[in-house]
């Protein structure tokens, strides 16, 4: 018998490029990684050099399928691609050429235009259309700020000879040779222009902020028919049928397809979906309401928390005080802190996300006594995970969401036992790490595989889902709310000197 067909996963991410090659069983048979340094121009500013993505990814995808050959694993059936979300991304269509470097979703330079957008009254549009609230954040501010500050760039938009895209839709661009300028309806219902409801571009918010409509994607279903990518890059032809924004593809890979099953992925950020039905859910705890999917032809919706800091305070750790070599060494440090300190990190690098949008907020340590030092901060900034968790689902049941019974964590942070052991005490509830981390690639992968025909429909993936190990609430409830109390005003301290 020939071996069966494998799929292969585009995973563009805020600090690496990887490809991973699955069995449609969703068995990773190969991990192809390139590193992603991040451009900081200004405090606040974020940026990525198109060209380097562009590179890691044609290196990666090679080197999964050079994988594949050499172990006489089965061809490869399709592509599914998988990205860091709202980061914006222009270039001209003659040539592909990027105007600009990419400007990544934790930049900061538009609160200003943000601001003014927000003093104009168009704060309940968006809401309304979108799902989202004004920030920085989402595309919609950094289009503007590109058209704005490159000269002649707004009049060539205009013209048509200019393209937008999320770092989905150029990729898609580049694999299919010029040939498609699409994304899929998670990543455009992360740009603030996309209407939830009617699922079109929004033509009163694009003449609100100034954005031709000439530079904007076709935008198909999460799973679909996206061209091929060409031999002469990885030296096969190869379906593309599948995208989805990375927080996305992570619901999808923890196989929470009914309403009331959330994940929570703890990356560079950490952001926390419930899935919701059918119908949009509107927040009215600033949390933001956003597509989880369309397969089929069908919308399912989530309620969203984003939380702009995680696994970076980690990186943190490391880099910038020295605390630890490596992040893995971090649960180590962290064990050996003093139990009877409690220090607070406010990890606000980037602003403060749900539910404060606060871009103007920086972050802080309090608690500190002269006996602290780096393991007492270690623990800090894997507790900060799980107060911040606590913050969104409390939001989320504010908003009227079906209660969490169990909450699915992945990403690199995910492997943590003490941060997965506190999310389960503080929010509290219980805390599932599946059997493979790989769940945001394995959902991209997925989606191509279910619409090529390989991979069992969402039901079936429901029952097929397995826990490595579970993390289940052992703080006395005392502790609990006094721990929270004290996050509570580390962060009002924050958000204090924030306005002042």
């Amino acid at each position: 018998m020939p071996p069966a067909p494998t799929l292969l996963a585009i995973d563009q991410g805020t600090t690496s490029t990887r490809a991973i090659l699955f069995e449609a069983d969703g068995a990773v048979r190969h991990i192809a990684r390139a590193e992603l340094p991040q451009i900081h121009p200004r405090p606040g500013w974020v940026e990525h050099d198109p060209e380097e993505i562009w590179r890691g990814v044609v290196a990666t995808c090679r080197e999964a399928i050079a994988a594949a050959q050499a172990r006489s694993l089965g061809p490869v059936a399709a592509i599914g691609i998988t990205n860091q979300r709202e980061t914006t991304l222009l270039w001209e269509r003659a040539s592909g050429r990027p105007v600009h470097n990419a400007i990544v979703w934790q930049d900061r330079r538009t609160a200003d235009l943000c601001a003014r957008w927000q003093a104009e009254g168009l704060s309940d549009t968006v809401a309304e259309r979108t799902g989202l609230v004004i920030d920085p954040y989402f595309s919609a501010s950094k289009i503007r700020w590109l058209l704005d500050t490159q000269p002649g760039l707004a009049e060539r938009a205009r013209a048509g000879e200019i393209a937008f895209g999320t770092i989905d839709s150029f990729l898609l661009w580049r694999l299919s040779g010029g040939r498609l300028h699409a994304t899929d309806v998670t990543n455009a219902s992360r740009t603030m222009l996309y209407d939830l409801n009617r699922l079109a571009w929004d033509e009163d918010l694009l003449d609100a902020f100034g954005i031709p409509r000439a530079i904007l994607p076709e935008v198909r279903d999460t799973g679909a028919d996206y061209g091929i990518a060409g031999a002469e890059l990885l030296g096969q032809a190869i379906p593309i049928a599948g995208i989805a924004g990375d927080q996305q593809a992570a619901l999808i890979g923890q196989a929470c397809f009914r309403p009331g099953m959330a994940k929570s992925t703890y990356g560079t950020g950490a952001f926390l979906l419930i899935h919701t039905g059918a119908q949009p859910a509107r927040s009215r705890h600033r949390l933001v309401t956003t597509i989880a999917y369309r397969l089929g032809g069908e919308t399912a919706y989530a309620l969203e928390g984003s939380i702009f800091v995680a696994g970076a305070a980690v990186q943190w750790l490391r880099d910038r005080l020295g605390a630890v070599a490596a992040a893995a060494e971090t649960d180590h440090l962290a064990a050996a802190s003093d139990p009877a300190q409690r220090v607070y990190l406010v990890p606000a690098f980037a602003g403060l996300g749900a539910p404060y949008w606060a871009p103007a907020a920086r972050g802080a340590l309090s608690g500190l006594t002269a006996e602290c030092g780096p393991p007492e901060i270690a623990r800090a900034v894997l507790e900060a995970v799980g107060y911040q968790t606590r913050d969104l689902i409390a939001a989320m049941a504010a908003d009227g969401a079906p209660p969490i019974a169990t909450l699915r964590a992945d990403g690199g942070m995910a492997a943590s036992d003490i941060a997965m052991q506190f999310v389960a005490d503080i929010v509290p509830t219980a805390v599932e790490r599946p059997l493979s981390l790989e769940t945001t690639a394995w959902g991209a992968a997925y989606v191509a595989g279910l619409v090529r025909g390989l991979c069992p429909p969402p039901e079936a993936m429901i029952a097929e889902w397995r826990a490595a190990r579970r993390f289940t609430p052992a703080m006395a409830e005392g502790e609990r709310e006094a721990r929270h109390a004290g996050w509570r005003r580390a962060v009002a301290g924050v958000l204090a000197a924030a306005t002042s």
